[in-house]
């Protein structure tokens, strides 16, 4: 395994994939990373639904907004992870909103795909986050049930050429020291 920092700068949107199937203990130890992602109170509010079927993949690219560069991704990749998240549990406590920003699964959910990613990046995969995609049909086709949301999908794959990395802001455009 590479040095957390390194994978980190590493990690890149792929949105071209080779046609190798990822082998299944691989897939495995990215999902396991999952279990071991921080969430509110340990609530790990998360749902993945594994997609490999090649028909449910043009279904869910067709949900793909027009001009959305990583449609074409969503069939060449040969898995989709579909994050889900629950709802009205993360953020909760006895059963009432906790927080100022409410519900706290997109958050969790943040993590939990970022975890993917870099797990992903770790074992040579390529991986690309899709959030701009018609999140009601998606779901429909995915069977996900009421009181949860489908909020991205993950093509995952070997990666058929990576970019560079864009340009990044120096640490102290966004850094404030007491106050902003």
């Amino acid at each position: 395994m590479a040095d957390l920092m390194g994978v980190i700068k590493e990690r890149r949107s792929i949105r071209k994939y080779q046609a190798k199937d990822i082998p299944g203990e691989i897939v495995d130890k990215v999902l396991e990373a999952v279990r071991w992602t921080p969430s509110w109170i340990n609530t790990q509010c998360w749902e993945i639904i594994m997609v490999t079927d090649q028909s449910l993949k043009k279904k869910l690219q067709a949900t793909i907004s027009k001009g959305n560069p990583a449609a074409k991704s969503i069939v060449e990749a040969p898995v989709i992870l579909a994050v889900c998240g629950k709802l009205e549990k993360s953020g909760y406590y006895k059963d009432k909103v906790s927080t100022k920003f409410g519900d706290w699964y997109m958050f969790d959910l943040g993590l939990a795909t970022q975890t993917i990613c870099l797990t992903a990046c770790d074992f040579g995969l390529g991986t690309v986050i899709v959030g701009l995609f018609d999140h009601d049909r998606a779901k429909e086709i995915l069977n996900v049930p009421t009181g949860y949301e489908l909020v991205v999908l993950i093509p995952m794959g070997y990666p058929a050429k990576t970019p560079a990395a864009p340009k990044r802001r120096e640490m102290n455009e966004f850094t404030h020291y007491n106050i902003f």
